[in-house]
């Protein structure tokens, strides 16, 4: 058996075309039903959904097979030991700083002012304004980021953004961009040894999913 770690929202939306297209349909609507384990048109593959967040652990871990995840969350919590073959390109977005529009963060960043940045990506952040030689104080938050500025908690914040219109609703602006992001198929490379044949298999047809959907 074969199992694929998917997480709910936009990376399962934008991955199941990929999955059909691959020949691949879940036997039930993982949006309907409580099940945490869904069974597949294919007898040797199952998807397990978990937390975004725990993809790379999962399949890292031996819980499952292969899995899809974000670039975000791989490069935020570390994806050592899996095989990364294939970016799926979905769930596409950046990751990028943001700043209040009366917030001169070009100045600040020229003049060594030591600024306060709201993220959940702590580790992003941390290592982007290290290259940078930028000094920050990193305050962790869970909610929405935005909110940080306009209650004077941050100067700034390090986020994901897809159309930038939240950024605009709350008055703020995108200062500059650290990565693109979209949605990686991750494999245990264990896996890819005593499984090669079906896992194999299964990667070259959501390839040719991916090649046909750039078209």
């Amino acid at each position: 058996m074969i199992t694929l770690a998917l997480s709910k929202g936009r990376i399962l939306d934008e991955t199941l075309p990929l999955l059909a297209a691959a020949g691949i349909a879940l036997a039930e609507d993982p949006e309907a039903s409580r099940k945490l384990i869904v069974a597949t048109s294919r007898p040797d593959l199952r998807i397990v959904l978990v937390r975004a967040s725990d993809v790379p652990t999962y399949v890292q871990h031996g819980g499952a097979d292969l899995g899809v995840v974000g670039l975000d969350t791989l490069v935020e919590h570390g994806g050592e030991g899996l095989y990364r073959p294939l970016d799926l390109g979905v769930a596409k977005c950046r990751m990028s700083v943001a700043a209040p529009l009366d917030f001169d963060y070009a100045a600040a960043v020229k003049q060594g002012s030591r600024i306060r940045v709201a993220t959940k990506f702590t580790q992003i952040a941390r290592d982007h304004f290290a290259d940078k030689g930028v000094h920050v104080d990193l305050i962790k938050l869970y909610g929405s980021m935005e909110l940080a500025p306009l209650t004077g908690l941050a100067d700034a914040i390090v986020d994901l953004v897809a159309s930038g219109h939240t950024l605009k609703a709350n008055a703020l602006a995108e200062v500059e961009q650290i990565m693109q992001i979209s949605a990686r198929l991750v494999v245990n490379r264990a896996a890819l040894k005593l499984k090669r044949e079906p896992i194999r298999a299964i990667v070259d047809a959501l390839a040719k999913a991916v090649a046909a959907a750039a078209k």
